[in-house]
């Protein structure tokens, strides 16, 4: 199922490139602990309903649904996707699968063996081949396959078009061993990830030329080494069909036929329920109906108390029915009508819910994680004061809980951007960056000038950045406590003022403030508890924005313009959604706010008139009070402008758990008076036109989990470099975060032999990452995978990758495919 916020093709090309589809995002298991011993947290383990293979059936088909068809079968182009991943790894070798845990592990089926036989001069591994792999076509599996692949990933032939070459580019030569089954593989420079090489391994015949690389293997792959081989491919019906390869040497699949179904998510519920497919990534909406669906099956026909027509009361009926069988004929009319139209959706609804009763929803946490980007290439999150002041702001544990909370998941954050719950190597090291901490996040905003009124204030010649406005004299503890105090006396400050203000007089104003200043340790202690109440006052007020944020689209004219007002949402100081449907609305959201002061539903600039009663642009409910400048909230600001981020989130239907966390980010942000300008985008330019274009302060979207961090993490960690025309090269840092020392702890990982080296350097990577404060891991993505419960060895695979030859129904007179059973 596509998630967005998961870069399109990342899985194979961060080899290179990396892990996305939609951007709606699709997140590990952590304990949150700090940066101390190594971790013993456990990963959740697969749910895939496991049984023997003497168990399982032989024969039938089954139908596995599949996001859409997959645009090539060649997984090192740019544009292959989950579906190109599924579908090859029942087709092609995969040398070193993943397990359960994580880590590559050889595969019996293609190797006797594969090991470093020696270090120095030069690093040289030995693969030796299994004596009966056979491609299709029945020739032997052999060392011209793994040169041919070399020479067209290596990156020194550019009529090859390849998204990613990573480890290719480090073997110098590759030879015949003893014989053909034995390859040897000899690298120009160590490299720690060499398991990663030669998966999955295509056939000489595709690597052997650009043309067969480039074009032939988009549409069709005439010659394989599964357990099945490629039918046929049917645009039309949307659908590639598998049939068991009859040269496979291994285990002998189960099913005589795998047909990969495109089904979109919004329609897998009825595909399930009509028998179209047998499994089927689902949203937790679709697992709660067959979970429902079960629970029900022994209701002795009584009517559903779920579904459409249930929420209707005793009295409501009643109602109806009299207007059906009123004497006002137009009103009776219309009341038949309706009722007609409940009667066949209750009819509808109570057949698909008793088709869902034969399916389990088997779920685990997907290998992969999401994360909260902050764009550190311009405006306030340049600085990085600012950017550690909106991770120590978030309670990372709260939002796991509510992703993985209703769905009985463990909802725990995640520790580590390179390794997940349950991997060799995992350890919490979000310690680098501290605990959450409203205080702390607060004294950081202060120490990089952003204050409650400085939105009111005239722009000064001050230099941006950590460095420029540090206090000369002070390390970093002082610092955060002396303008931690300064944000309080500030905002106490402003509440005295903002009281005599509303007496009448500016002079008792100032003098109340002076007064303040000279007064004991009395008054120091009322002061306190006026900041209490302020401060609980704060959080009802965040409250009453994130109900508000549910209730409509609201937005408010002019800001960032010196001395105005932030722009707000009712109750809220600084929340503003904005639906941005159009590309060029998304694209040129930021400038559109900023110059013309709101836009539009449709994403045209919208009307700036003023009325009695309301912010000007401002639209709301009827009887809804306007909402209170942001200086009145305790918004922060800074030369004029207030402290606003344009959060980025996905608009689709399959990405309301996003949204409801990015909701609560906001609410976060809001209670350290930083303001979020949410603008919801269509899912299929979410990450194309915002993420990677740099069009957003923050945003949210995963990244896959991997065995090879020091390979796959670097493009996605490494420091952006400037290019020629002036742009940045960011590779796959979308965040525009990075360091020296940390691109310097990939290379050495990459280059170090030893395990456990290489993860140690692994872990102080990750430190880095979490103190550089661009990329906030949150939680482990859920897995949810809807199975005909008679299904064995499929499911929610967690880490592991599938062993299609061992997937089948449980008993002989299951055998079938669904459309059979119907019959």
């Amino acid at each position: 199922m596509s998630h967005v916020g998961v870069p399109r093709g990342t899985v194979r090309k961060r080899r290179s490139l990396a892990l996305l589809t939609v951007g709606v995002l699709t997140i590990p298991v952590l304990a949150g602990c700090s940066s101390g011993d190594e971790e013993t947290a456990r990963g959740v383990p697969q749910d895939i309903a496991p049984a023997a293979r003497e168990t399982v059936a032989d024969g039938s088909t089954v139908n596995w649904a599949v996001d859409a068809l997959p645009a090539t079968f060649n997984a090192f182009q740019a544009d292959a996707d989950s579906a190109t991943t599924r579908i090859t790894g029942a087709l092609l070798p995969t040398l070193f699968p993943m397990d359960r845990t994580g880590q590559p592990k050889l595969n019996p089926d293609y190797l006797e063996s594969a090991k470093i036989i020696e270090r120095e001069p030069k690093q040289v591994v030995l693969y030796k081949l299994n004596q009966q792999a056979v491609w299709s076509d029945g020739r032997e599996i052999g060392a011209p396959d793994f040169v041919a692949q070399w020479r067209a990933l290596r990156g020194k032939d550019s009529a090859f078009w390849t998204a990613r070459n990573a480890g290719y580019e480090r073997i110098e030569k590759i030879e015949r061993g003893a014989d053909d089954l034995q390859v040897r593989v000899t690298f120009s420079k160590p490299y720690a990830d060499w398991r990663a090489l030669f998966s999955p391994l295509y056939p000489k015949e595709i690597t052997g030329s650009p043309d067969a690389f480039n074009d032939g293997a988009r549409t069709t792959l005439k010659n394989t080494a599964g357990p099945f081989v490629l039918r046929s491919v049917s645009k039309s019906k949307g659908t590639v069909t598998l049939a068991r390869n009859p040269r496979w040497w291994g285990d002998r699949a189960k099913l005589d036929t795998l047909v990969f179904r495109a089904v979109a998510a919004k329609d897998r519920t009825q595909a399930l329920a009509d028998g179209t497919v047998d499994v089927a990534d689902v949203d937790a909406a679709t697992a709660d109906r067959i979970t429902l669906a079960r629970r029900d099956r022994g209701n002795n026909g009584q009517p559903l108390n779920h579904g459409p027509g249930s929420e209707i009361t005793p009295a409501q009926a009643l109602r109806s029915w009299a207007q059906a069988h009123g004497s006002d004929e137009d009103a009776a009319e219309i009341a038949q009508a309706a009722r007609e139209k409940n009667r066949k959706a209750v009819v509808a609804y109570a057949a698909e819910q008793k088709a869902l009763r034969d399916f389990a929803v088997r779920k685990s946490l997907e290998p992969a994680y999401t994360q909260l980007a902050l764009n550190g290439e311009s405006g306030p999150l340049a600085d990085d004061r600012v950017r550690r002041a909106v991770a120590r702001a978030l309670d990372r544990e709260e939002l796991a809980r509510t992703v993985l909370g209703p769905l009985g998941l463990p909802a725990k954050p995640l520790g580590s951007h390179l390794a997940l719950a349950g991997q060799p190597g995992y350890k919490d090291g979000s310690g680098a960056l501290g605990e959450q901490n409203t205080k702390e996040a607060q004294a950081l905003l202060a120490d990089a000038g952003w204050t409650r009124g400085g939105a009111a204030e005239p722009p000064k010649d001050t230099k941006a950045g950590s460095e420029a406005e540090k206090k000369d004299g002070k390390d970093g503890k002082d610092a955060e406590t002396d303008a931690e105090k300064k944000t309080t006396d500030d905002a106490e400050a402003d509440k005295d003022s903002t009281d005599k203000a509303d007496k009448g007089s500016t002079d008792k104003a100032d003098k109340g403030s002076t007064d303040k200043a000279d007064k004991g340790s009395a008054d120091s202690e009322a002061a306190a508890e006026r900041e209490k109440a302020d401060q609980a006052s704060a959080d009802r007020d965040s409250e009453d924005s994130a109900a508000s944020r549910d209730e409509g689209l609201y937005i408010v004219g002019d800001d960032n313009k010196p001395g105005a007002p932030a722009p707000a949402t009712v109750g809220s100081a600084s929340a503003v959604h904005v639906l941005a449907p159009a590309r060029t609305a998304a694209v040129q959201g930021t400038a559109l706010l900023r110059q013309a002061g709101l836009l539009g539903e449709d994403g045209a600039v919208a009307a700036t008139d003023k009325q009695p009663g309301g912010a000007a642009g401002a639209y709301a409910p009827v009887g809804t009070a306007a909402p209170a400048p942001a200086a009145a909230k305790g918004q922060l600001g800074k030369d004029g402008k207030t402290l606003t981020l344009r959060f980025v989130l996905p608009s689709g239907p399959g990405s309301q758990s996003l949204r409801s966390v990015g909701d609560k980010i906001a609410v976060m942000l809001e209670k350290i008076g930083i303001g979020t300008e949410i603008t919801k985008v269509p899912d299929e330019s979410y990450f194309k036109d915002h993420i990677a274009s740099g069009a957003y302060d923050l945003a949210l979207y995963s990244w896959p989990a991997t065995a090879y961090p020091a390979t796959d993490g670097r493009p996605i960690y490494a420091k952006p470099e400037p290019a020629t025309d002036g742009s940045l090269l960011v590779e796959q840092n979308y965040t525009r975060v990075g360091t020296d020392h940390i691109d310097q702890l990939f290379d050495k990982a990459a280059a170090e032999l030893d395990e456990k080296a290489a993860r140690e350097l692994m872990k102080q990577a990750d430190a880095r990452i979490w103190a550089a404060a661009g990329s906030i891991p949150l939680f482990q993505r859920p897995q949810l995978v809807a199975v005909d419960k008679k299904l064995a060895n499929v499911g929610a695979f967690g880490f592991a990758a599938p062993r299609y030859q061992d997937i089948g129904f449980k008993n002989r007179q299951a055998a079938g495919s669904p459309a059979d059973r119907k019959k």
